[in-house]
């Protein structure tokens, strides 16, 4: 009887938040989703809309609220019970789609997930988790069961659609490449780009903007040592003074990049050792707070040394300096659109390479001296609204999705 009671609790909190939750505006990994995939997981940053994707898929797919349930993991409720009771519970009164958020919070989830998709062929579960969860892709219990979707933060595109401004369609790689004036033209004809890119830079990326710019910084601080503090032990055994230096080292970094790493320099100004500094690196970048990149296409393991630290998104950039490195922002923000849909290297001559296109990144003043002899050579620029020729407006790699 008393699991009844906690039971309802959760269902109150679940017809609440889908209530309050508005289904207009979708992220675009929504419709890239087959829902009818038996287990679903939605890994991303804290903040990029994953709990909202789900309810606006509940609110908009089920006429009976009752085919599904929706419950946070962080709730008191799991204190005393587990996953698997609650599919139980829910299977036994009817229910054909679990929807679970922030699954990073329970331990032994993956078990528990396994068992309930090998108990109940019939239960249908999506959840989502931080953006850490991608270490447990490989895992040998769950990679054949699960279907895993990477949610992003806001792309310029989504943000000028999400300001009402207009909705645009995706553009590849090779569109841009190919036809960037045109694209161009039809965008900013009858809208100013610069003030609307240069105002998504600073507080555009995650979608928790849409509350209010006013404590935009505080709540986007906030994010980051949650991602810290709750996430990271969530999934690494990691102790207090380790999450101290992972602090420590985002903040020095942050003066820092882009930078070129020296291990032995980090590992003085946080006191640890030379493993341990790859390896917070590498958490980092898995928590979605730092871009790594390298000149080859590799996987960045825990004891792999980067060739180039950036921030992930130019949004951590002003965090962390009202008068940010211009040069910087530009990059980060290059690395960050770009690595959402492909690779990105380090380019022996230019900045980085993706494909076999080179690209140079700078101010609208930036010339191709440095990349003038490779094939394939193009100039992104800043502060233009139209490019020419092999010159490309950085805001436009912005539409990539």
């Amino acid at each position: 009887m008393q699991k009844n009671i906690f039971m309802d609790s959760l269902v109150k909190i679940y017809l609440r938040l889908l209530q309050e939750t508005e289904a207009k505006n979708f992220r675009y990994l929504y419709s890239n989703i087959d829902w009818n995939e038996r287990c679903i997981a939605i890994i991303g940053a804290k903040g990029v809309g994953k709990t909202t994707m789900l309810l606006q898929h509940i609110k908009t797919t089920f006429a009976n609220k009752n085919d599904a349930l929706f419950a946070s993991l962080d709730n008191t409720w799991f204190a005393n019970h587990t996953i698997f009771e609650l599919a139980d519970e829910f299977y036994l009164n009817g229910g054909t789609h679990l929807f679970l958020d922030e699954i990073h919070h329970y331990p032994n989830w993956t078990t528990e997930i396994k068992n309930i998709y090998d108990s109940f062929p019939k239960l249908k579960i999506v959840f989502t988790g931080s953006s850490l969860l991608q270490i447990y892709k490989s895992t040998a219990d769950l990679s054949r069961r699960v279907v895993y979707e990477n949610l992003e933060g806001l792309s310029f595109r989504e943000f000028l659609k999400f300001e009402k401004v207009g909705d645009f369609p995706v553009f590849s790689l090779n569109e841009i490449v190919e036809n960037h004036q045109n694209i161009a033209f039809q965008i900013t004809e009858n809208l100013k780009i610069m003030p609307l890119f240069k105002k998504y830079l600073k507080n555009g990326y995650y979608l928790f903007y849409k509350e209010g710019l006013r404590k935009y910084e505080q709540k986007l601080q906030e994010a980051v040592n949650n991602v810290i503090d709750i996430d990271v032990p969530a999934i690494e055994n990691i102790e207090f003074e380790s999450r101290h230096k992972l602090k420590k080292l985002l903040a020095i970094l942050s003066t820092l990049v882009p930078y070129t790493p020296n291990i032995t320099d980090l590992s003085n100004a946080i006191d640890s050792n030379r493993n341990n500094t790859v390896k917070y690196l590498s958490l980092l970048a898995n928590a979605k707070l730092l871009n790594l990149v390298s000149y080859k296409n590799k996987t960045i393991g825990d004891l792999t040394k980067p060739d180039k630290v950036l921030l992930n998104n130019t949004n951590l950039t002003y965090l962390y300096g009202e008068n940010a490195n211009i040069g910087s922002a530009r990059e980060t923000f290059f690395v960050n659109q770009l690595s959402a849909v492909a690779d990105v290297i380090l380019a022996p001559q230019g900045d980085f390479m993706v494909d076999n296109y080179t690209f140079e990144v700078g101010g609208k003043r930036k010339t191709f001296d440095q990349i003038k002899d490779i094939p394939s050579n193009f100039v992104v620029a800043d502060d233009i609204e139209i490019g020419h020729k092999n010159k490309i407006p950085l805001w436009l790699f912005g539409m990539l999705y």
